[in-house]
């Protein structure tokens, strides 16, 4: 709601004298606002407008006297909280996309085949989805939650860089699954963080502000990646120790940077007594969710793809070139889209924009079955699968804050990170198996059909009817 014109008096609030202020006539504009009507002077209705767009853009409560401080309930949503936590997803993001990257070569040199990067993608997810539920359900109990966030990035820091040690592809599971096994215990700590932060309306811009840092780190990422690999001289171990510096600044980011608001623990419930104190719609919520995310295959399986579909045209060295640049792509149309999707969530209801990052899904899905495979038609796929991604990511976790009350955020994130986690392990190795044994027409076709069900199940939540947990 913007602020009445008449309310807004330049000076009144010392900390917001400065930008309200409009010059050295300052004192004509204030009479100007003391009077509306008066259209004699340009100068003053451009003041007006001055005053009325940061008083909207900051979000400032307005009453009579002037500007008053802002509160949690009217406070600015980039608080040091929000700023902080998405500085976090950055370095975090930008440590293990650089391992995540070189990941496949590195398990080439190993003699290692596709199948176990499979199996390392499926089983660290799987691990990460039930670390998460239970991260979700034992931290609600909690006064402070924070430092389990601080030890999960920790964790992952030191999961990633072991890496380096690796001789075998088993080792780099173990590593993976440690990695994992961090950023599960955090992650639901760290949105219940977010959502603790900011008011209600305003879930959505910082969930897409959070996500947007998280895919900058993402394109970082690779790009560092490969000037890396070139200075180093594809010495693997050194690279994988220098992705400790930004992981554990991403870690120092949220033990000094966010501060954490008093809270009322819940206390100590049963898992199922806790589980059917949420809403009926958020479980409803869950289904869709599960349904899409049996489809949803890691983006890792389009890389491969564009790999192999570009070698017999520009031979292996510059098509794996091209699948990396295709990847950056992607992570630039996300990082880019991640924060649109959030202002527009707070614009809108989140369950028909949620379904429309669905249906881009399946229009995804659907472009790989009908286009033939050439640099340009996978250059749509990757921009398709950036742009969905960005949605998704961003309107499942700002929904799920408005479908739950505050008291019970942990337990609810941590499920939705295990449903979204369940869901990347069998959608992998579905979609894996089904491309392997009958092509990619049946596995991109299958994820089509679930991308479609999830839509159309999302499209059918009626929020307003059940917004809280008990």
């Amino acid at each position: 709601m913007r602020p009445n014109v008449q309310n807004i008096k330049a000076g009144s609030n010392p900390m917001w004298s400065f930008a309200f202020s409009c010059g050295k006539n300052s004192g004509k504009n204030e009479k100007f606002f003391d009077n509306p009507v008066n259209k004699s002077s340009r100068r003053a209705r451009r003041c007006a407008g001055r005053r009325i767009w940061l008083a909207s853009f900051f979000e400032i409560s307005v009453n009579e006297t002037g500007l008053s401080h802002p509160t949690r309930a009217s406070s600015r949503w980039l608080n040091s909280t929000v700023i902080g936590i998405g500085l976090a997803s950055l370095f975090s993001d930008w440590s293990h996309e650089i391992a995540t990257t070189v990941m496949p070569a590195f398990l080439a040199t190993m003699g290692a085949s596709a199948a176990w990067l499979g199996l390392i993608e499926g089983v660290s997810d799987g691990l990460s989805s039930f670390a998460k539920m239970a991260s979700g359900y034992y931290t609600d109990k909690l006064q402070r939650r924070k430092p389990i966030a601080v030890i999960g990035y920790v964790v992952t820091a030191l999961g990633t860089a072991s890496f380096g040690l690796a001789t075998a592809a088993w080792h780099v599971l173990i590593g993976r699954s440690l990695a994992w096994l961090g950023r599960g215990v955090r992650t639901p700590v760290r949105k219940a963080l977010l959502a603790g932060s900011v008011t209600k309306e305003t879930y959505g811009r910082a969930f897409g502000f959070e996500r947007m840092m998280d895919s900058i780190g993402a394109i970082v990422g690779p790009a560092t990646a490969f000037i890396l690999l070139e200075a180093l001289h594809h010495r693997y171990p050194a690279l994988f120790a220098i992705t400790l510096v930004p992981s554990l600044i991403a870690a120092a980011l949220i033990a000094f940077v966010v501060k954490e608001n008093a809270r009322t623990r819940v206390p100590h419930i049963a898992f199922g007594e806790r589980w059917r104190m949420l809403p009926g719609t958020y479980r409803q919520f869950l289904v869709a969710v599960g349904l899409f995310g049996a489809g949803d295959f890691a983006h890792t399986l389009l890389i491969l793809l564009a790999a192999q579909k570009l070698t017999p045209v520009y031979g292996p060295a510059k098509a794996a070139s091209a699948a990396v640049a295709l990847y950056v792509l992607h992570n630039v149309f996300y990082a880019t889209f991640a924060f649109v999707a959030g202002w527009l969530a707070d614009r809108m209801k989140k369950n028909h924009l949620l379904a429309g990052g669905y249906f881009l899904a399946a229009l995804m899905a659907a472009a790989l079955i009908l286009l033939p495979f050439t640099l340009w038609s996978l250059a749509l796929v990757f921009t398709l699968a950036g742009l969905y991604m960005a949605i998704v990511e961003t309107l499942e976790d700002s929904f799920c804050a408005e479908l739950v009350s505050e008291a019970h955020h942990g337990m609810a994130f941590g499920v939705l990170a295990t449903v979204n986690g369940v869901g990347d392990f069998l959608s992998s190795v579905i979609v894996g198996a089904l491309w392997s044994s009958a092509g990619t027409t049946a596995a991109f076709g299958y994820s089509a059909v679930l991308f479609t069900a999830g839509a159309l199940l999302v499209l059918r939540l009626r929020p307003a009817t059940d917004k809280t947990a008990n």
